[in-house]
C-alpha cells in the first residue's frame, strides 16, 4: 500500500515536471492545532485541540501560469488532549506526512490548493502527568486526509499559508465497524523558497 502511494507521487511529480513553466521549492514551518473525532455507537466526540509543529520541505512545479502541484515532505505532530477531573491527558502522534496538493493561482501572489495527504505513524504516546506511554499498537500505520488551504507569496521567497486537514481513514487498529477515530488538524505555516520564483 504504501508502495503504491509513493509511486504515484513519483509519477504525478515527473508528468508535472515534464510539462513545467517553473519549478521553486524551499523549506515550512508553522502550527498545527490538531484535534481527533471518536465516532461510534450513535456518539461523536471530539476533545480538546493539542497545539503542536509541522515542518519540512516542499516543491512547486507549475505546470501552466495558474496551475500547479505542490508535493511536500513534512513532520507533523498531531492528536488531542482530554481534560478529565481536572487533569490533562495529552495523546501525542507523530507522522511523516506526504500531501500533494494540487495549487490554482487566480493571481500570482495567491493560490487556493488542496488534494490528499498520506500520513505514515513514527510514534503514538499517551502522556499525563509527566508519565509516556507508548500507544503506537493501537494506531495504524497509514492516516490518509484530505488538505484544503490558502497561501500567499510575499517578496524576498517569503509565503504564508492556512490548511485544514479533515482525516478520511479510521486510524484505530481494532475498532467495530461502526466506531472510527480520526484526525483533523488546523495548519498555519511560513515557508521560505530556497530556489526558483
Amino acid at each position: 500500500m504504501k508502495k503504491t502511494f509513493f509511486t504515484l507521487a513519483v509519477i504525478a511529480f515527473c508528468a508535472g515536471g515534464a510539462l513545467a513553466q517553473g519549478i521553486s521549492g524551499g523549506i515550512k514551518v508553522g502550527a498545527n492545532f490538531a484535534n481527533q473525532k471518536f465516532s461510534g455507537d450513535g456518539f461523536d466526540v471530539s476533545p480538546s485541540s493539542r497545539t503542536s509543529l509541522h515542518g519540512g520541505l516542499f516543491l512547486t512545479v507549475m505546470v501552466s501560469e495558474t496551475f500547479g502541484i505542490q508535493p511536500e515532505l513534512l513532520y507533523n505532530s498531531v492528536g488531542s488532549k482530554f481534560d478529565i477531573a481536572g487533569a490533562d491527558y495529552v495523546y501525542q502522534l507523530d507522522y511523516v506526512t506526504l500531501p500533494i496538493m494540487l495549487r490554482y493561482n487566480p493571481v500570482p501572489i495567491f493560490n487556493i490548493h488542496l488534494g490528499p495527504q498520506f500520513g505514515f505513524l513514527m510514534s503514538a504516546k499517551a502522556k499525563y502527568d509527566g508519565d509516556s506511554e507508548d500507544i503506537k499498537d493501537g494506531y495504524k500505520g497509514l492516516d490518509l486526509g484530505a488538505g484544503i488551504g490558502l497561501g500567499v507569496d510575499l517578496p524576498m521567497g517569503l509565503g504564508l499559508s492556512a490548511r485544514y486537514v479533515i482525516g478520511l481513514s479510521n486510524i484505530a487498529e481494532e475498532a467495530d465497524a461502526e466506531e472510527s477515530l480520526k484526525n483533523n488538524t488546523v495548519q498555519l505555516a511560513v515557508s521560505y523558497k530556497l530556489f526558483g520564483k
